[in-house]
């Protein structure tokens, strides 16, 4: 309720509003009976019946204009509800820390943000009409007694007895509505990770058997979908016929009293009037009940995401330490749980502000978690890193990445053209600089070949799995930043093109620094530096020639990757 009152808190007029037009159409329609019954009251009277015809035509079109017009107001504050929601999860997903993120499946992520806040569609109303409906209810009941209080007294019992079953009901299918959402997040998360390996998928003719495991998580979605769908069927048939056999007893109890005198026939019609008119109410609650128990669902798997732990530091004013290193790391230590073994282990090393400097180790050694530190994609336990000589805990998130470019092991491009993806991480790139870096990573003959050229969509374009991964390193060199962090980027280009891309490594490693994670080490034997990481601890620091004399672990790496190389005696 907290997380559905803060998306409607904006919109505290527009509820207002609804809310009045909802009363003035609640009291047109409950003048309606009472009219009635003074045309009634008049026939035989020789009193003209244009006046209470006039004000019964009056007060139904009242009620129909009022209620039109509410009904619009109100379906669309849904929509913008919805929309806020949305705007709020994918704003949280973008502050949120990189684990928070990686440690959930992708497709279960994003119906979070497509399906969950479509709940709250009728949820995001269901309190204007609450209310209108409570109060209408409470009226009608009202002026059912000024009526008859023998009658009213039926109508009552019939009406604590629906509301007890409906008590007992309505919170089930909050429950099944959370788990039928739980259900749904999980299939799209399998469906994603699947869609995403199909090669593999085919290529281990496993076609049926992940396929049966993707339809068990949408049977198990159906099956609580159905369940909610038989609690909520469950809670309007109790509700409407509850009232029907309340009718049905108001009728049979008010002919008697009218044949022995006790009540008019014009006050028995008034008050079948109101006993059918309450209907409307009661199917407003139950409606409005039943929407907000959805809601409230949808709200509880939007809280999960408000939960998530956002980035925060606490940037102070500073200056850079003249000589210092581009970046340094002292004594830091990493882990992923408390009780886990640290990723790294008391870590120091520095990288120096020009040169190329290559990170090699066995697999688990912590590359991949040095650059996550470097990042800022996660915190260490203890120990500081430090950017041009300032500690990192200084730094807002934007400042460290603003001077670092990364490309990732799997090099992804991002939807849209390849103009989109060089301008990336560098908007104001000059067509002249986008060509250029075309060039350095032999991508310029490829892309002007492409109809469209640079304005090319990524998603349909013929790029095979080199090229995107050329493209992902074009869009971090389009940029000058202080430090290059390359995850092994040659890993799936030629040799032809990777020694080009060595040669824009050369290139930009004298003017600024390039750290490279090496799996070939053919990639790094020309580094400037070497730092072989072993365990989350830093082995060895040397050039490629002085590790091979000195570091066995080094030496069979390269061993294992079959460079020939002298074996030292």
């Amino acid at each position: 309720m907290q997380i559905l009152l803060r998306l409607l808190r904006p919109h505290l007029r527009v509820l207002v509003l609804g809310l009045v037009l909802g009363l003035i159409s609640n009291a047109a329609n409950l003048a309606a009976p009472l009219a009635t019954k003074r045309i009634i009251d008049t026939l035989g009277t020789g009193d003209a019946l244009t006046g209470p015809i006039t004000l019964l035509l009056v007060l139904v079109v009242i009620g129909a204009v009022i209620g039109l017009w509410q009904w619009i107001l109100m379906g669309t504050l849904a929509e913008q509800v919805v929309l806020d929601a949305r705007l709020s999860v994918i704003q949280r997903y973008f502050r949120a820390r990189l684990a928070e993120l990686t440690g959930r499946p992708t497709g279960e992520l994003v119906t979070r943000v497509t399906a969950d806040p479509g709940l709250l569609h009728q949820a995001s109303s269901s309190i204007v009409g609450l209310v209108n409906a409570s109060l209408a209810f409470i009226a009608t009941l009202v002026l059912m007694g000024t009526l008859d209080i023998v009658l009213l007294l039926c109508t009552l019992t019939a009406v604590v007895i629906v509301g007890a079953i409906m008590a007992v009901l309505l919170p089930t299918i909050s429950k099944s509505q959370k788990l039928a959402q739980d259900a749904v997040g999980e299939l799209g998360g399998g469906l994603e990770g699947t869609l995403r390996a199909m090669r593999t998928v085919k290529a281990s003719r496993a076609e049926a058997r992940q396929g049966s495991r993707i339809e068990a998580d949408a049977r198990r979605a159906a099956a609580y979908n159905v369940r909610a769908a038989r609690r909520a069927a469950w809670v309007w048939t109790v509700s409407w016929s509850g009232v029907s056999l309340a009718i049905i007893a108001v009728l049979g109890v008010g002919a008697w009293r009218a044949d022995a005198g006790l009540l008019e026939v014009s006050s028995l019609i008034a008050f079948l009037l109101y006993a059918f008119q309450l209907m409307g109410p009661i199917g407003e609650l139950t409606q409005n009940v039943t929407a907000l128990q959805s809601g409230i669902a949808a709200a509880r798997r939007i809280s999960e995401v408000y939960a998530m732990a956002p980035e925060t530091s606490d940037p102070r004013p500073g200056v850079q330490v003249p000589d210092a290193p581009v970046l340094a790391v002292r004594d830091v230590t990493l882990r992923y749980a408390e009780d886990s073994r640290p990723a790294l282990d008391g870590v120091t090393l520095t990288i120096p502000s020009r040169g190329h400097t290559a990170i090699v180790g066995p697999s688990g050694a912590g590359k991949t978690s040095l650059f996550s530190l470097l990042l800022r994609f996660l915190d260490p336990q203890s120990g500081d890193l430090y950017l041009h000589g300032r500690p990192y805990r200084e730094l807002s998130h934007d400042e460290i990445r603003s001077e670092l470019a990364y490309v990732e092991q799997e090099a992804p491009v991002v939807p849209g053209t390849i103009r989109d993806n060089l301008l990336f991480s560098r908007p104001d790139a000059t067509e002249a600089e986008l060509h250029a870096v075309l060039e350095r990573v032999h991508l310029a003959d490829k892309v002007a070949s492409l109809p469209d050229g640079l304005d090319t969509q990524l998603s349909g374009a013929e790029l095979s799995g080199g090229e995107r991964q050329r493209i992902a390193l074009a869009r971090a060199l389009v940029r000058t930043p202080a430090v290059l962090l390359l995850d092994e980027a040659t890993a799936q280009v030629d040799a032809l093109t990777e020694a080009a891309l060595q040669d824009s490594v050369r290139e930009r490693a004298r003017s600024s620094a390039v750290v490279t994670i090496a799996h070939r080490l053919s990639t790094v034997v020309e580094a400037d530096r070497i730092i072989v990481l072993d365990h989350g601890r830093v082995r060895a620091v040397g050039t490629h020639e002085a590790l091979l004399e000195s570091d066995d672990l080094y030496r069979g790496l390269v061993e294992a990757l079959r460079i020939a190389v002298p074996v030292p005696r």
